[in-house]
């Protein structure tokens, strides 16, 4: 049976693509089940290959969506600057291709929504995670907020700001500027983690992260991200090293940078 239909004529979603169509069809056909619909749907492609656009322009015909495409391939961060600039809604919806949405996001869109409405000084809603955020107050019955301790110690609390699915404001770059378009996915999203704290940022995330969103890199569509293989070892010594140069760096980090540097400064 079909949901209700619910309709968002102040939000975009914007998806970032590349070389994964199956995967977001996938995710097309989620959002037209639950009968979610937007604005506007904006596929930002990051220059896949000739097959894949094929099969984007065919897909088009089945879920109304807007692609936007580049020649070549540029990285998750042009590739999220030029779909969010694209954007002509007061509010961002941002989702990469290999998510699905779950039935329980059509209750929790409609709340982060009315709350972006009515608490007009909070930047982000997050909608999911890989483990729960270190530092966290309640902020209602469904959502927490971000509330990082002047002597916090987790290294964690830099991933205040996520690229996983989040609603946020199309002012966005305005306050913390565009995304690093000449370092790695890692590296440019710790870049916007680094902006988003040392600019005020405030960021709400639902109490039901781990259940709103499946994440599955697909067989046929393995994950296109290439880390070094110090962070995928699970040896002891390695791992210990790694901790202690996160507590170091990212903190160092957030001291030395001015409290009015961009994503780009950071």
């Amino acid at each position: 049976m079909a949901s209700e239909m619910m309709c968002y004529k102040n939000i975009t979603l914007l998806i970032t693509h590349y070389n994964r169509t199956v995967s977001l069809e996938r995710l097309l056909h989620s959002i037209q089940q639950l009968n979610i619909f937007f604005a506007e749907i904006i596929v930002s492609d990051d220059g896949s290959d000739t097959g894949h656009i094929r099969l984007l322009h065919a897909l088009q015909q089945k879920y109304p969506f807007r692609l936007i495409t580049t020649a070549k391939n540029q990285g998750l961060g042009a590739n999220i600057n030029k779909g969010q600039r694209a954007v002509v809604t007061p509010y961002i919806l941002y989702v990469q291709e290999d998510f699905e949405i779950a039935p329980l996001f059509i209750t929790t869109l409609k709340e982060a929504y009315d709350i972006m409405e009515t608490d007009t000084g909070l930047d982000l809603v997050r909608f999911f995670a890989h483990f729960r955020y270190p530092y966290l107050k309640p902020y209602n019955n469904n959502f927490e907020e971000v509330a990082i301790p002047a002597l916090a110690t987790d290294y964690n609390k830099i991933y205040s700001y996520s690229d996983t699915p989040h609603l946020r404001r199309a002012t966005f770059e305005q306050k913390f500027g565009p995304y690093r378009e000449d370092l790695a996915s890692d590296r440019m999203e710790y870049r916007m983690c680094i902006s988003f704290i040392v600019n005020g940022g405030r960021c709400i995330i639902s109490n039901y992260f781990s259940s709103l969103f499946i994440h599955d890199n697909l067989a046929v569509e393995p994950s296109t991200a290439v880390r070094p293989p110090r962070q995928r070892s699970r040896a002891m010594i390695i791992a210990v090293a790694r901790f202690w140069f996160r507590q170091l760096r990212y903190n160092w980090d957030l001291i030395r940078t001015p409290k009015n540097a961009r994503a780009y400064e950071a």
